[in-house]
């Protein structure tokens, strides 16, 4: 069992790295083809939910809103203290992807595999463009949590990230995997319980504003996905201009072309589909639930009616926790490479023509990473053969 400082040295080299990386960026260059300028100025605007409503859950909302006063409004001093803040988030995924893998695989196996996930992550910048990191961590957090028996924990850390992005509510899937109502009742709970207390007390204080909020994105229509071709829209995920964050009346305005097939009547085929694997799989434990995990995760992907490439930081550790190490990497490699060429290569020179290319692309990879994930967890070799199995692979590549 590897001690904390076995994970030390990976997670303080990340940050170093990502340290010299971000100091040697100018302000322009650091804020890239992020929405690092959107964040800005939508924190220039007042306190979210009271002031403005936003189409974000309310913690980065408010992180923002508190580092922007912390840096005396200036946005350069913003920047860099929001993209420091986001790494740090992303060098405590780290540590918690070595300690997740470490209880999957052992010592060896994990540092190996966590040299891959640092690989992918160091200089990724979606990374610091986007507040994902954030979830991401919650999401490990509560995973971490879980395959441990600290299930009240586990659905603390998902409340919070619940409260940041809705994603990392899927977690709950491994619980229902690693015991079913029994283990799923206590996080799902204690998750509710958070998201629930904080979104009424701030329907409290602000009623109009929460809920343009929560309604917000339900009515943003589909980007970036099979279904948004398939709806003629041609564009990210970004709000039309007629969207005012001070007029909640605008929160729902429709930015897109209406959806030929609605998300409610595609619904239950992946849901169906998710609960017929369930019942065909095996119970397998920590592993099992972790590739179930991932294969939850790609079909909500296929599912939703859009994607933003910065959600391949969620599907990078699962990955590459849950595959064989080559296939792991290659395929967290791969979906990186489709996102970057869809977003900023192709669609911030305006060359939309290129979804036609990208979407069925990451659509057809995102089925294949599924089909691997049933595979792994479908695997009934016993944790010890595993790592075995990686840890002789180790040696014989070193």
């Amino acid at each position: 069992m590897p001690t904390q400082s076995n994970r030390t040295p990976l997670v303080l080299l990340f940050l170093t790295a990502r340290l010299f990386l971000l100091a040697g960026l100018p302000l322009e260059g650091l804020r890239g083809y992020g929405d690092l300028a959107h964040f800005y100025h939508q924190a220039t605007l007042g306190w979210p939910y009271f002031d403005t409503w936003v189409e974000y859950p309310p913690v980065f909302p408010f992180l923002s809103a508190l580092l922007y006063r912390l840096a005396g409004g200036s946005e350069h001093v913003y920047v860099y203290l929001l993209a420091g803040g986001l790494s740090l988030a992303q060098a405590g995924g780290l540590a918690l992807f070595l300690r997740l893998a470490n209880r999957l695989y052992g010592t060896d196996a994990s540092l190996r595999r966590g040299w891959l996930y640092f690989a992918l992550l160091v200089c990724l910048p979606y990374g610091w463009w986007s507040f994902d990191a954030l979830a991401v961590f919650s999401m490990l957090l509560g995973l971490a949590w879980l395959l441990e028996g600290r299930d009240g924990r586990a659905g603390l850390a998902l409340g919070f990230g619940l409260l940041t992005k809705w994603f990392p509510g899927l977690v709950l899937i491994a619980a229902w995997r690693l015991g079913g109502l029994r283990r799923f009742a206590l996080p799902a709970a204690a998750a509710t319980a958070v998201t629930g207390a904080v979104l009424f007390g701030l329907y409290l204080g602000a009623p109009e504003n929460t809920l343009a909020s929560l309604r917000s994105q339900a009515g943003k229509g589909s980007w970036e996905t099979v279904w948004a071709l398939l709806d003629g829209n041609f564009q990210t995920g970004n709000f039309g201009t007629q969207a005012d964050p001070l007029d909640p009346a605008t929160a729902t305005l429709p930015s897109r072309h209406p959806p030929r097939l609605s998300p409610w009547l595609t619904l239950p085929f992946f849901a169906g589909a998710g609960l017929w694997l369930s019942r065909q799989a095996r119970p397998g434990g920590a592993r099992e639930a972790v590739a179930f995990l991932g294969l939850a995760w790609c079909l909500f992907l296929l599912w939703m009616p859009g994607y933003s490439p910065q959600w391949v930081l969620y599907l990078l550790p699962l990955v590459l926790l849950a595959l064989p190490v080559r296939q792991a990497f290659l395929s967290g490699a791969v979906l990186v490479l489709v996102d970057l060429l869809e977003w900023p290569v192709l669609l911030s020179r305006g060359l939309f023509w290129g979804l036609w290319l990208t979407v069925p692309l990451r659509a057809s990879l995102l089925l294949l990473v599924g089909s691997m994930f049933w595979r792994s967890a479908q695997d009934a070799n016993p944790p010890a053969a595993a790592v075995r199995t990686e840890s002789e692979d180790a040696q014989s590549t070193g």
